[in-house]
């Protein structure tokens, strides 16, 4: 069985946080980080707000990931193989069909994006408020430090239009809370997906 997981949600929300615990807990995981299929900095434009556009879907090679995410469909053996993840059998003398194999796909704009958000089998969304997110995000030090005033003028901004544009898909997503701690986010979590798991074999 295959089995896509997405995590999306606001920035320095506990993406990678979540996704590296899930990754331990479950069987045969791969994961596929959205933030690995940022173009180049000098192909991202600079916008009418006047910042260089990265948090928006233009920003990324989506084209790649999708690709990417297809190479695992097809083959979750050679792809966990080729990522240094160990396959484990559900059993020795099994069929290779009765092996659970998981890809968690983690990023902020997971469902604004139609040919992925057709792939996913379950769908999941950390928010977290504009408070809590401005100072997360200012004790994060990035490859290309933030300008002053990108959060405001750029980042948020866009959070809020994409998320807005993500509620009208009426894709089946399930909103985490950001503030509870991380051991209660991933319960939560870990919990649900053992249940659809469990009803999926």
């Amino acid at each position: 069985m295959k089995f896509i997981i997405g995590i999306g949600g606001v920035t320095n929300g506990g993406k990678t946080t979540l996704t590296n615990r899930l990754v331990k807990a479950l069987p045969n995981c791969c994961v596929v980080h959205q933030d690995d299929f940022f173009k180049p900095p000098d192909q991202i434009e600079v916008g009418e707000d006047g910042f260089k556009q990265w948090d928006v879907i233009t920003a990324l090679d989506m084209e790649a990931m999708v690709n990417t995410i297809k190479g695992w469909m097809e083959n979750p053996v050679k792809f966990a193989r080729s990522h240094g993840v160990q396959v484990t059998p559900a059993t020795e003398m099994g069929p290779p069909e009765d092996e659970n194999h998981t890809l968690i796909v983690e990023g902020f704009l997971l469902y604004n994006y139609k040919p992925l958000m057709e792939v996913f089998d379950k769908c999941y969304y950390i928010t977290i408020p504009y408070e809590e997110c401005k100072w997360r995000r200012s004790t994060r030090e990035y490859i290309v430090p933030d300008p002053p005033g990108l959060f405001d003028g750029h980042v948020w901004p866009m959070y809020l239009k994409h998320r807005a544009e993500m509620e009208e898909s009426l894709l089946p997503i399930e909103h985490l809370d950001g503030l509870k701690s991380k051991d209660e986010i991933y319960q939560q979590v870990y919990e649900d997906l053992h249940n659809t798991l469990l009803n999926h074999l």
